[in-house]
């Protein structure tokens, strides 16, 4: 390795959002300059939660990949792949779900407020061991690093005592990867509630630009503002917060401004960030709509960089059967 590398995916469970795309796959579109990277669509992870919406996953799969390459991720400097290609992440599942104690993936935040989140049965093995296949994606590529929010460190973490607990038991194999924190703005849904697909108050990164209009349009505002002439604050608009990730200095100033002193009216506002978008996300849209009427080309894509990973990770699971006499 000539630099060090960088694990992270994203599970098909719809199409990518605004969410996704400031949350996450913008930084990974910087961090491929920097490190050995390999980007995966994580579909056996949406089994944990959508198990019975199985028909969708394939295209759910192609569509997140389309998403991955209009961002701006280039398979020229990065691994891009889906994650069921490479056998190995189960194998290697499959063996630390053998020396991972219970009470580990029981205190994990996330099991609990899943559960209560998304208001279905999730009381399967799956569901509580995909921690332990996060490990293992991360792991089976010896990454130095996974991109995270802070809301993702203790699965970080729990990777690292995997591979703490594996080394001591079998020998040294796996580095303890870090989390690398990175800026993840929180954007609200459209309707100021927790973004979510489910909600139905995302804009999608394939959305085309007439229904972003409406969708900016429709935003809910500041509720206080009940007229043009009342003054607002921008600090309880989710219009503002969007403006905080897509629009310049210049603009959020003046937004901040003229929202506070009722110097410009929601309409307006709205027409701005509906601007900011088209110069922000329009050249990604663009770049969707082809790679999307060009599905050779993204599933070639998908192959050849199934190929750059399977190759690593053939040769960890060869270290790991070594080491562990199978």
């Amino acid at each position: 390795m000539t630099r060090k590398r960088v694990v992270s995916g994203m599970r098909p469970t719809g199409r990518l959002h605004l969410g996704n795309y400031f949350g996450a796959l913008a930084n990974w579109v910087r961090l491929q300059d920097e490190y050995e990277s390999f980007f995966f669509v994580a579909d056996w992870h949406a089994l944990t939660t959508d198990y019975a919406q199985g028909s969708d996953l394939r295209e759910n799969s192609f569509q997140v990949a389309v998403d991955y390459l209009a961002a701006g991720l280039d398979p020229e400097r990065t691994a891009l792949f889906v994650q069921s290609a490479i056998p190995e992440h189960a194998e290697l599942y499959v063996l630390f779900s053998m020396v991972t104690p219970l009470g580990w993936l029981e205190r994990v935040p996330s099991y609990k407020d899943m559960q209560a989140q998304l208001g279905r049965d999730l009381h399967t093995y799956g569901f509580l061991g995909y921690p332990v296949l996060q490990s293992a994606d991360i792991l089976i590529y010896k990454a130095a690093a996974v991109p995270v929010g802070e809301d993702q460190v203790a699965h970080v973490e729990l990777t690292r005592e995997i591979a703490r607990r594996f080394n001591h038991l079998y020998g040294s194999v796996f580095p303890e990867p870090a989390a690398l924190l990175t800026a993840t703005p929180k954007l609200p849904g459209t309707d100021g509630r927790k973004m979510s697909k489910s909600y139905g108050n995302t804009i999608a990164l394939g959305d085309p630009p007439e229904k972003v209009r409406e969708a900016i349009g429709n935003m809910m505002t500041d509720p206080a503002r009940k007229r043009r002439s009342d003054p607002g604050n921008p600090e309880v608009c989710p219009v503002f917060d969007y403006h905080k990730v897509m629009s310049g200095e210049k603009t959020v100033g003046e937004v901040d401004r003229g929202c506070r002193t009722a110097g410009i009216g929601c309409v307006e506002c709205k027409r701005w960030l509906f601007e900011s978008y088209q110069r922000e996300i329009g050249p990604l849209y663009e770049r969707r709509v082809r790679y999307e009427q060009n599905r050779k080309e993204v599933l070639e894509v998908l192959d050849v960089g199934a190929g750059r990973a399977r190759k690593v990770a053939s040769a960890t699971m060869h270290e790991v059967r070594k080491q562990m006499k199978l």
